[in-house]
């Protein structure tokens, strides 16, 4: 499955990119560049780079999508095993509350049965490109 849209953001150990799947247009990707499986296994460094992160991807996510809430998840597990984490930053509209009927993991589990995949999503990467060259967080730099 290809990237939509590519790195939106990257500082000197994340990467910010367009989620793959289900999640809505917005949803965004936080992961770490090395390989890392338990956030206990973070260098001081990358957990000290993570705040900012995190904080600059949900608010552009704030100003983009507008939603009336922005959930972060943390995910790691592929087929029962954990994997490289990656936390999501995912957009909750009124319309998505209100279509499913469901709030936080229920929704997302709603979500992923629905399996309806966002095509705009490569063209939102460039907005969210801009914002955060518009919105640089300390130790960043454009990809």
């Amino acid at each position: 499955m290809s990237l939509p849209g590519g790195v939106l953001h990257e500082t000197r150990h994340w990467r910010v990119e367009h989620c793959v799947g289900p999640l809505e247009i917005g949803a965004l990707i936080v992961k770490p560049k090395r390989h890392v499986v338990r956030v206990s296994e973070l260098e001081p460094e990358e957990a000290a780079e993570l705040g900012g992160t995190l904080r600059a991807a949900a608010g552009a996510v704030d100003v983009l999508i507008r939603p009336e809430q922005v959930y972060v998840t943390l995910w790691s597990h592929a087929g029962g095993v954990p994997v490289h984490i990656h936390w999501v930053i995912q957009p909750v509209t009124r319309a998505l509350l209100d279509s499913l009927g469901l709030r936080g993991p229920h929704l997302q589990v709603a979500m992923f049965d629905r399996n309806e995949t966002p095509a705009e999503a490569e063209a939102i990467a460039v907005e969210f490109r801009e914002w955060f060259a518009s919105n640089a967080v300390a130790g960043s730099r454009e990809p």
